[in-house]
């Protein structure tokens, strides 16, 4: 029917985390609560409207913090979002075709691609009912506590979005906007995300066993090895007229 939108097949990521959250028995108001995310831009991770929801390297600090808040694994999420962002456009069919061979070319590549969507989809949200229930429906802590001194480093008014990359094994606290202190511990190659609206206080065990990523900008090494690391990373006021 004319003027009908068609909306593109799921990716899976929406329907694994709206079906974690309703696992674990979380409201959409309780999980904005929790991780300092609206209302709105969760509708819109469930929702997979990305494109709603600001710049890339934002959809992916609110998806890997959701994901960790879900008791998800953070690296699956992301690849899976990643395969639908960096996935290429469909290759037009050969030339020297008549236009039903073309046509025909077309529709058996996008009937394909549409085929390995929902592969991948009925896969994750496997994975997640699995890992879920097997965690008995309760999300594990975020993580997040005590720290000094700001960090002169940009960051925009909408906020404090930050991402620790353990190099090596390291344990981590943090404070959001002044809730409750919660902590985690990483290995060598993970990562766990973390946004404020106004104030974040990370403390890290060693300083020199991550890598810090303040709002999409690359901080390197905080810290020195052995030694332990803490910084507040406070958002912006915006610039008046």
């Amino acid at each position: 029917m004319a003027g009908k939108t068609v909306r593109p097949p799921s990716i899976g990521v929406g329907p694994a985390l709206r079906r974690a959250r309703e696992i674990g028995g979380t409201t959409l108001e309780e999980a904005a609560r929790d991780t300092k995310l609206t209302v709105e831009q969760l509708e819109g991770l469930e929702g997979e409207d990305f494109e709603l929801l600001g710049e890339e390297v934002y959809v992916r600090a609110m998806l890997r913090t959701y994901a960790q808040y879900l008791g998800l694994k953070p690296d699956k999420v992301m690849s899976a979002y990643a395969k639908h962002v960096d996935e290429p456009e469909p290759p037009p069919p050969p030339g020297k075709m008549g236009r039903v061979e073309q046509a025909l070319a077309a529709a058996r590549i996008r009937d394909n691609q549409r085929f390995l969507l929902i592969a991948a989809s009925v896969v994750l949200v496997a994975a997640v009912a699995v890992g879920v229930v097997a965690r008995g429906g309760a999300p594990p802590p975020a993580a997040i506590p005590t720290a000094t001194a700001p960090v002169d480093a940009p960051t925009p008014a909408t906020g404090v979005g930050v991402t620790v990359n353990a190099t090596a094994g390291v344990d981590l606290t943090a404070e959001s906007d002044g809730a409750p202190q919660r902590s985690v511990s990483l290995g060598p190659g993970e990562s766990i995300s973390f946004m404020a609206s106004e104030r974040l206080v990370l403390t890290a065990s060693d300083g020199g066993a991550v890598t810090i990523v303040l709002n999409g900008h690359d901080l390197g090494i905080p810290g020195t090895s052995g030694q332990p690391w803490s910084h507040t990373f406070v958002a912006r006021a915006p610039a008046t007229p």
